[in-house]
């Protein structure tokens, strides 16, 4: 069953397809694209800090370029190796944070707009994504593909990056606020269902005990080493 994401995807692609084939044709490094991508990452980063949240939904919004990039240009060219997947999974990490950070930044310094509660709701968003991706990295480590829950790295770059940047700070931040929440409840949720997977998976299903033998048959020690004696029903008066 396809998922509402997959016609995006499929029409990203083609958009993006004539700069792959010139990234493949000038044979530029895989990780030069990651790197490039992460930088402009934490630009959209200050840029949210600084309060310009339109801008940096428009920035952010570039990066998805580079994170679909790097992995063609890396098959095609046949560069792919454990070091840049570990590489790039890594600068997703400090993509993902740095994010959240700008933002709680913005909520802690912006006068008209401070919030002590959306500081510790982007706190709570930080440590939500961290666990989406340290539990699915943990699983495989496993052996076990934990790609489950209600909401994937695309996802949430799509959700840091679109509506700000049509958005911005309209209706007085109500929209942000909105955004940020939904992206801390669906991590923690998400991280919550991979556990659950997990355990699933690594949990053999519970043995059925044998059904108990008729107790007159069954005998038992005698103290002091006596003969053991057989428990017989009693008779009926």
């Amino acid at each position: 069953m396809k998922s509402l994401w997959d016609p995006i995807k499929t029409g990203y692609l083609r958009l993006i397809e004539p700069v792959a084939d010139y990234l493949v044709r000038r044979r530029v490094n895989p990780n030069v694209i990651t790197t490039i991508g992460t930088a402009c990452t934490v630009a959209a980063a200050v840029t949210y800090a600084f309060g310009h949240i339109s801008i940096g939904g428009w920035i952010l919004g570039l990066t998805a370029l580079f994170d679909v990039l790097d992995g063609i240009v890396a098959r095609r060219t046949g560069r792919e190796t454990k070091f840049g997947a570990f590489y790039d999974s890594s600068l997703d990490r400090v993509s993902d944070g740095m994010v959240l950070a700008g933002l709680a930044v913005f909520y802690a310094t912006d006068t008209p707009r401070h919030s002590v509660q959306m500081v510790i709701i982007c706190q709570l968003a930080i440590i939500g994504t961290f666990l989406t991706s340290y539990t699915r990295a943990r699983a495989e480590a496993l052996g076990i593909d934990a790609k489950v829950g209600m909401i994937q790295r695309v996802e949430r770059v799509v959700l840091l990056s679109a509506p700000q940047a049509f958005f911005g700070l309209a209706f007085n931040g109500l929209v942000l606020g909105i955004i940020v929440s939904l992206l801390a409840v669906t991590s923690w949720i998400t991280a919550v269902q991979r556990i659950a997977f997990v355990h699933a998976a690594t949990t053999p299903k519970a043995v059925r005990r044998e059904p108990l033998a008729d107790l007159s048959s069954q005998t038992t020690a005698a103290p002091d080493g006596a003969p053991a004696a057989v428990h017989a029903p009693s008779p009926r008066p």
